[in-house]
């Protein structure tokens, strides 16, 4: 095997910037993570953490590959949107009797496919950039993606406990990590290509891609998020909650 390209300086820099995209949009993946495992037991949540992050790293190296392809699919940030926002307001509304019956193993399980799925639907985005950073070093693409990648899991999964432990100690972090979902969520929904893209899908409005445009949609999605998860919330029977503290 030809080892020349690990003392080519493009190599390292596209490696170098890879790892920090990963760090900065880890901060996400570390509040969905935390979110999805904090109602684990303790001997459960870093398991739940390791394999949710393990299962959305491999997801994320396929989305990778196929990058460019995926981002011009009609409907997809559409429908990525859509899911980011029905993820949001189950963290922030659980459904704290559904797991009254429900083995150890069935909540960690779930907890994974959480954390997978809104990592998918999160990465639709970011895997341009990392993309991006890959092609400026020429070859050897997914060997820089997947490398920086494995580099970036230790930092995702240190993240998350510490999320969780912030959590424990501050509750507004979960309804934060919620609204973070819904702001993700309000800006791929307007960026989708059938809102964009003005030379195809004429049938569709277009909508003027605008920072106005990208916050606005970003706000709206936050606070849809936490008035709906409030309100399911509200909904739910106050035994579940209220019963220890009588």
């Amino acid at each position: 095997m030809d080892l020349d390209f690990l003392t080519h300086t493009p190599f390292w820099i596209a490696l170098g910037q890879i790892i920090i995209i990963d760090i900065l949009l880890g901060g996400d993946n570390a509040v969905v993570i935390a979110l999805a495992c904090r109602k684990l037991p303790a001997e459960q949540r870093r398991k739940g953490i390791i394999w949710g992050t393990a299962g959305a790293i491999i997801l994320r190296v396929i989305l990778i590959a196929f990058a460019m392809t995926l981002l011009a699919l009609p409907f997809l940030k559409f429908v990525g949107a859509i899911l980011l926002v029905w993820i949001g307001i189950k963290l922030l509304a659980p459904d704290e009797d559904a797991h009254d019956g429900i083995q150890g193993s069935d909540k960690l399980l779930a907890a994974i496919k959480t954390i997978i799925v809104a990592d998918l639907v999160m990465s639709v985005d970011n895997v341009i950039a990392i993309a991006g950073a890959a092609q400026s070093s020429g070859e050897h693409q997914m060997l820089l993606v997947t490398l920086g990648l494995l580099i970036s899991i230790p930092i995702i999964v240190w993240g998350s406990q510490l999320v969780i432990t912030l959590m424990d100690r501050f509750p507004m972090i979960i309804t934060a990590g919620g609204m973070l979902l819904g702001w993700i969520a309000g800006g791929m929904l307007v960026s989708d290509p059938v809102f964009a893209n003005t030379e195809k899908w004429l049938w569709m409005p277009k909508l003027e891609q605008t920072k106005v445009l990208q916050y606005g949609a970003q706000v709206v999605g936050a606070l849809l998020v936490l008035a709906i998860g409030k309100y399911v919330a509200s909904r739910k029977p106050k035994a579940a909650h209220g019963s220890g503290h009588a």
